[in-house]
């Protein structure tokens, strides 16, 4: 027998309610509002008669929580997605709804190691491998000499267990197959390059079951926020960026302890439900984490790398949106002279609400941490190689926000379209012709346009020359190439010791160091510009990384070099080189 839609008062069906909840959800004011709570409490008790109303109304729940229209609403929401994994048109659609991050269902990935490490050390009871999807069962089977002792070989070498078999073997009964290959590959006696290595290279995929506290996006919501609620229409409109910059957040203040490592995790969890991964995230270190409150509800967790999980030159930070405490999306920030490559992002429950007011605050975020004055956006973020950016038309939302791009054959493509619009008002750009333009950087400068900015400036090259450098002097001999540079540039910049120097900073000494002894015009630096630019390198692996920007940014002859070095195309050596 064909199973019914349980209706709501008022004679609706769940689903012709679901409709008209959807219609009003830009819709806000007291009359709107009334009504919302009306379709909320119905549909809280009504049945589903398909996996995708399920979802659909899960969404729009979470977008009430994030944009409630007042503490009613609010209090609706968070009571029905508190309840939400207890439904039974949940436990009915479980399975379909498998990797949407609802809780009661099941989340799956190859998830990068880092990530797979915290999901193992958290839920390790809930974490399974998914043997059916795994491609790669005879690597791992290589592996397994490696993750045992070797009293345990002969078994190995002649018994065909296969590898779940061997596994679960390994493993014995306290602990998942996961969870049991993760901690063997994490207690591997070599570095945590090469742990990561061995881990991603297997493809593993695993499944998170759900259980108490596992990552969803229905309990999201983190605890203690205050909730800030609209006094009019969602703000619809595109950002005024040299405005936004100009109005810093209302603070920016770090966090520490307990309270740093719920930004992180919730930033993780944001991820593993949306089957994501972000580096910044993996590696976040929990002494830079900081809170940007902007108002309204919205704000920021700023979170920064740990030291050895930074890039040579750029300083980057990831930032985890918050809107009433809800997880709304993320930013990448990638920042050196004096400008910003920002990569934005709104999840997609989020979308079409406040996104150029979120944005302007982005950029104002971006310039308080860095003091950055030109922003920059690349290819991806506006359709190159992602058609979700195509199909939006992002490359017009930043356009219209007074971003433009240097290429020229992208300028001529972007004044023929803005000629087409003023001539037609309904014109649209082609899918074609926005990926054209999706090829090219865009940018925007609050002083006069300039090249010295990241997206022009050809980085790249200077990791060419240090390698030019390096096999020149010493060939396959990088080990003697650390070691020398290494004295060579302490001995260049009055480095006596590393005394008062943190594990963090040394690191990046060394890693500074062959860069250092290439840097044109060195010898004839004073000896306050080389005391600084020890200070920029230990700033590098400090505490806060957006200081090294800073201090990268103010000295001026260290900018010269970098900019010497990125514009002049590397060489690539030729002949034999001895590293004797």
């Amino acid at each position: 027998m064909r199973r019914r839609t349980r209706r709501t008062p008022k004679g609706q069906t769940a689903d012709t309610a679901l409709a008209e909840l959807s219609r009003i959800r830009l819709a806000y004011g007291p009359e709107a509002a009334a009504r919302r709570r009306e379709l909320l409490a119905a549909l809280g008790g009504a049945r589903f008669a398909s996996a995708m109303a399920l979802l659909r109304f899960h969404e729009l729940l979470c977008f009430f929580q994030a944009f409630p229209d007042d503490a009613g609403t609010l209090e609706l929401a968070d009571r029905l997605l508190v309840r939400f994994a207890a439904r039974p048109d949940l436990r009915r659609f479980r399975r379909a709804l498998a990797d949407t991050g609802i809780a009661g269902t099941d989340v799956s990935l190859p998830f990068y190691f880092p990530t797979a490490r915290w999901l193992a050390r958290r839920w390790g009871p809930h974490l399974t491998v998914d043997w059916t999807a795994f491609g790669k069962k005879g690597d791992l089977e290589r592996l397994f000499p490696l993750l045992s002792l070797f009293a345990e070989t002969p078994g190995l070498d002649e018994v065909d267990l296969k590898p779940a078999g061997w596994t679960k073997r390994l493993a014995g009964p306290r602990e998942t197959d996961a969870a049991f290959l993760i901690r063997r590959v994490d207690a591997l006696p070599v570095d945590a390059f090469w742990k990561e290595f061995l881990y991603e290279s297997l493809e593993m995929p695993l499944r998170l079951a759900p259980g108490p506290g596992t990552p969803s996006r229905t309990l999201a919501r983190l605890p203690g926020v205050t909730p800030v609620f609209p006094r009019g229409p969602l703000v619809r409109s595109r950002p005024d960026i040299p405005r936004e910059v100009e109005r810093p957040p209302l603070s920016l203040r770090p966090v520490e302890g307990a309270a740093a490592r719920l930004f992180l995790d919730a930033a993780r969890a944001s991820m593993v439900t949306r089957q994501r991964d972000l580096d910044l995230f993996e590696y976040a270190s929990d002494s830079d984490v900081r809170l940007a409150d902007c108002g309204g509800g919205l704000s920021f967790a700023v979170i920064g790398a740990i030291p050895v999980r930074r890039l040579l030159l750029e300083g980057v930070y990831a930032f985890l949106t918050l809107k009433n405490g809800v997880p709304v999306g993320y930013v990448l920030v990638s920042a050196l002279f004096g400008s910003s490559e920002v990569a934005f992002n709104v999840f997609e429950s989020f979308r079409g609400a406040e996104a150029g007011l979120v944005y302007g605050r982005v950029l104002s975020v971006t310039g308080a941490l860095f003091g950055s004055d030109s922003f920059t956006i690349f290819p991806y973020q506006l359709g190159d190689g992602n058609p979700e950016a195509i199909e939006s038309g992002a490359w017009w939302f930043y356009r219209k926000s007074g971003f433009a791009p240097k290429a020229k054959e992208a300028v001529a493509l972007m004044r023929a379209e803005e000629a087409a619009a003023r001539r037609r008002p309904s014109h649209r750009t082609p899918p074609a012709t926005l990926r054209k333009l999706a090829r090219h950087n865009l940018y925007f400068h609050l002083g006069p346009a300039r090249d010295d900015v990241i997206g022009v400036v050809e980085l790249p090259n200077v990791g060419l020359r240090v390698t030019d450098a390096l096999a020149a002097r010493f060939g396959s001999d990088r080990e003697r190439a650390a070691r020398e540079t290494l004295g060579e540039a302490r001995a260049l910049l009055g480095v006596r010791s590393f005394d008062g120097f943190s594990p963090g900073e040394r690191l990046a000494f060394a890693r500074w160091a062959p860069l250092v002894t290439i840097l044109p015009g060195l010898s004839r630096w004073s000896a306050p510009a080389r005391r600084a630019l020890v200070r920029v390198i230990r700033a590098k692996g400090g505490l806060r990384e957006s200081d090294y920007v800073r201090l990268f940014d103010a000295h001026r002859p260290l900018r010269r070099a970098i900019l010497a070095l990125a514009t002049e195309p590397a060489t690539p050596a030729t002949g034999s080189h001895s590293g004797r």
